[in-house]
């Protein structure tokens, strides 16, 4: 009986501040769905890193007779150069750090380089103009300053490149727009935590009478501010879903729909991520709107 009753004056409530019950709903919505959003941005991040981080290799660039400077002079990479600095990547202590490397000569250089540009950006360049690489495959690409260290002073070798440098301002900016994210979501759940706040103390007001009826019987103030918690919550609830909706939506129509359908290497998130975030949303949707109708309630009590 006490639990219908509970139920009863939930469902009163809810009536009674229709419009701000839809606007707890809408702002829940909006803000979970950048939270959702940025999570899923952050673990899509990481599956970026991992995939192109474990596939960065470090080109050791050997000299040819167009560069000046260094340890070139414009002096092609001899064969006991590259005999050297082959002898170095299979032995210690630089060894134990690679999984494997291969060597690049001018002719397969050029062959990717027409690869990659076509014969028409070929017309200028010649198989001896791009440089001898050797490209080496890191156990570890967190340890490629040993190589860089080691590599970059040794006869013949031009420059050695880590290609990890080139990837990480693009996961930069990804990182910037998740942050973003965050912030968006952060400042939209402050207002709706206002919200459900207002909505709270302006349905107690309304039922004042009610509520001093039911002090003057004895109610607990547990019983008397149930209800009112379970209104925002409720309401919370309802944003929560459609936020969880939303995310799964994405996930399933625009990354796996449409992403996966255009040509690339990199692995995107999947529906098993997005049920991921779906819990995170709900439980937060709900917990955040129980404390605050709580302590919303509990000091409209006090006054």
């Amino acid at each position: 009986m006490r639990f219908g009753l509970v139920l009863s004056e939930v469902g009163q409530g809810l009536r009674r501040n229709a419009s701000m019950v839809v606007s707890i709903v809408l702002v829940t919505f909006i803000s979970l769905t950048f939270v959702g959003a940025a999570i899923l941005l952050q673990l899509q991040i990481n599956q970026m890193k991992g995939y192109w981080y474990d596939r960065a290799q470090v080109a050791v660039y050997l000299c040819t007779e167009y560069v000046e400077g260094g340890n070139c002079n414009e002096i092609e990479a001899t064969t006991e150069q590259k005999a050297n600095i082959e002898q170095q990547l299979e032995a210690p202590p630089l060894a134990p750090l690679i999984s494997q490397y291969d060597f690049e000569d001018h002719d397969q250089a050029f062959a990717r380089y027409q690869e990659q540009f076509g014969t028409e950006a070929t017309g200028f360049v010649t198989p001896d103009f791009l440089p001898e690489t050797f490209w080496v495959n890191l156990k570890d690409p967190s340890q490629s300053d040993v190589l860089v260290e080691r590599l970059s002073s040794v006869a013949g070798v031009d420059e050695v490149v880590d290609q990890r440098k080139y990837l990480q301002p693009i996961f930069d900016a990804l990182n910037a727009a998740s942050f973003t994210a965050i912030g968006i979501a952060g400042l939209m759940l402050i207002a709706a935590v206002l919200l459900i706040a207002t909505t709270i103390r302006l349905s107690a007001f309304s039922r004042r009478r009610e509520l001093g009826i039911m002090r003057l019987v004895g109610a607990s103030n547990r019983f008397i501010q149930t209800p009112f918690v379970l209104e925002g919550v409720v309401a919370a609830l309802i944003g929560s879903a459609l936020a969880s909706g939303a995310i799964v939506a994405i996930v399933h129509f625009f990354v796996q729909g449409y992403l996966n359908a255009t040509p690339s290497a990199t692995p995107f998130v999947d529906i098993g991520d997005a049920f991921i975030v779906v819990p995170i949303l709900i439980v937060g949707g709900a917990g955040l709107a129980a404390v605050s109708a709580a302590v919303a309630i509990r000091r409209y009590l006090r006054v």
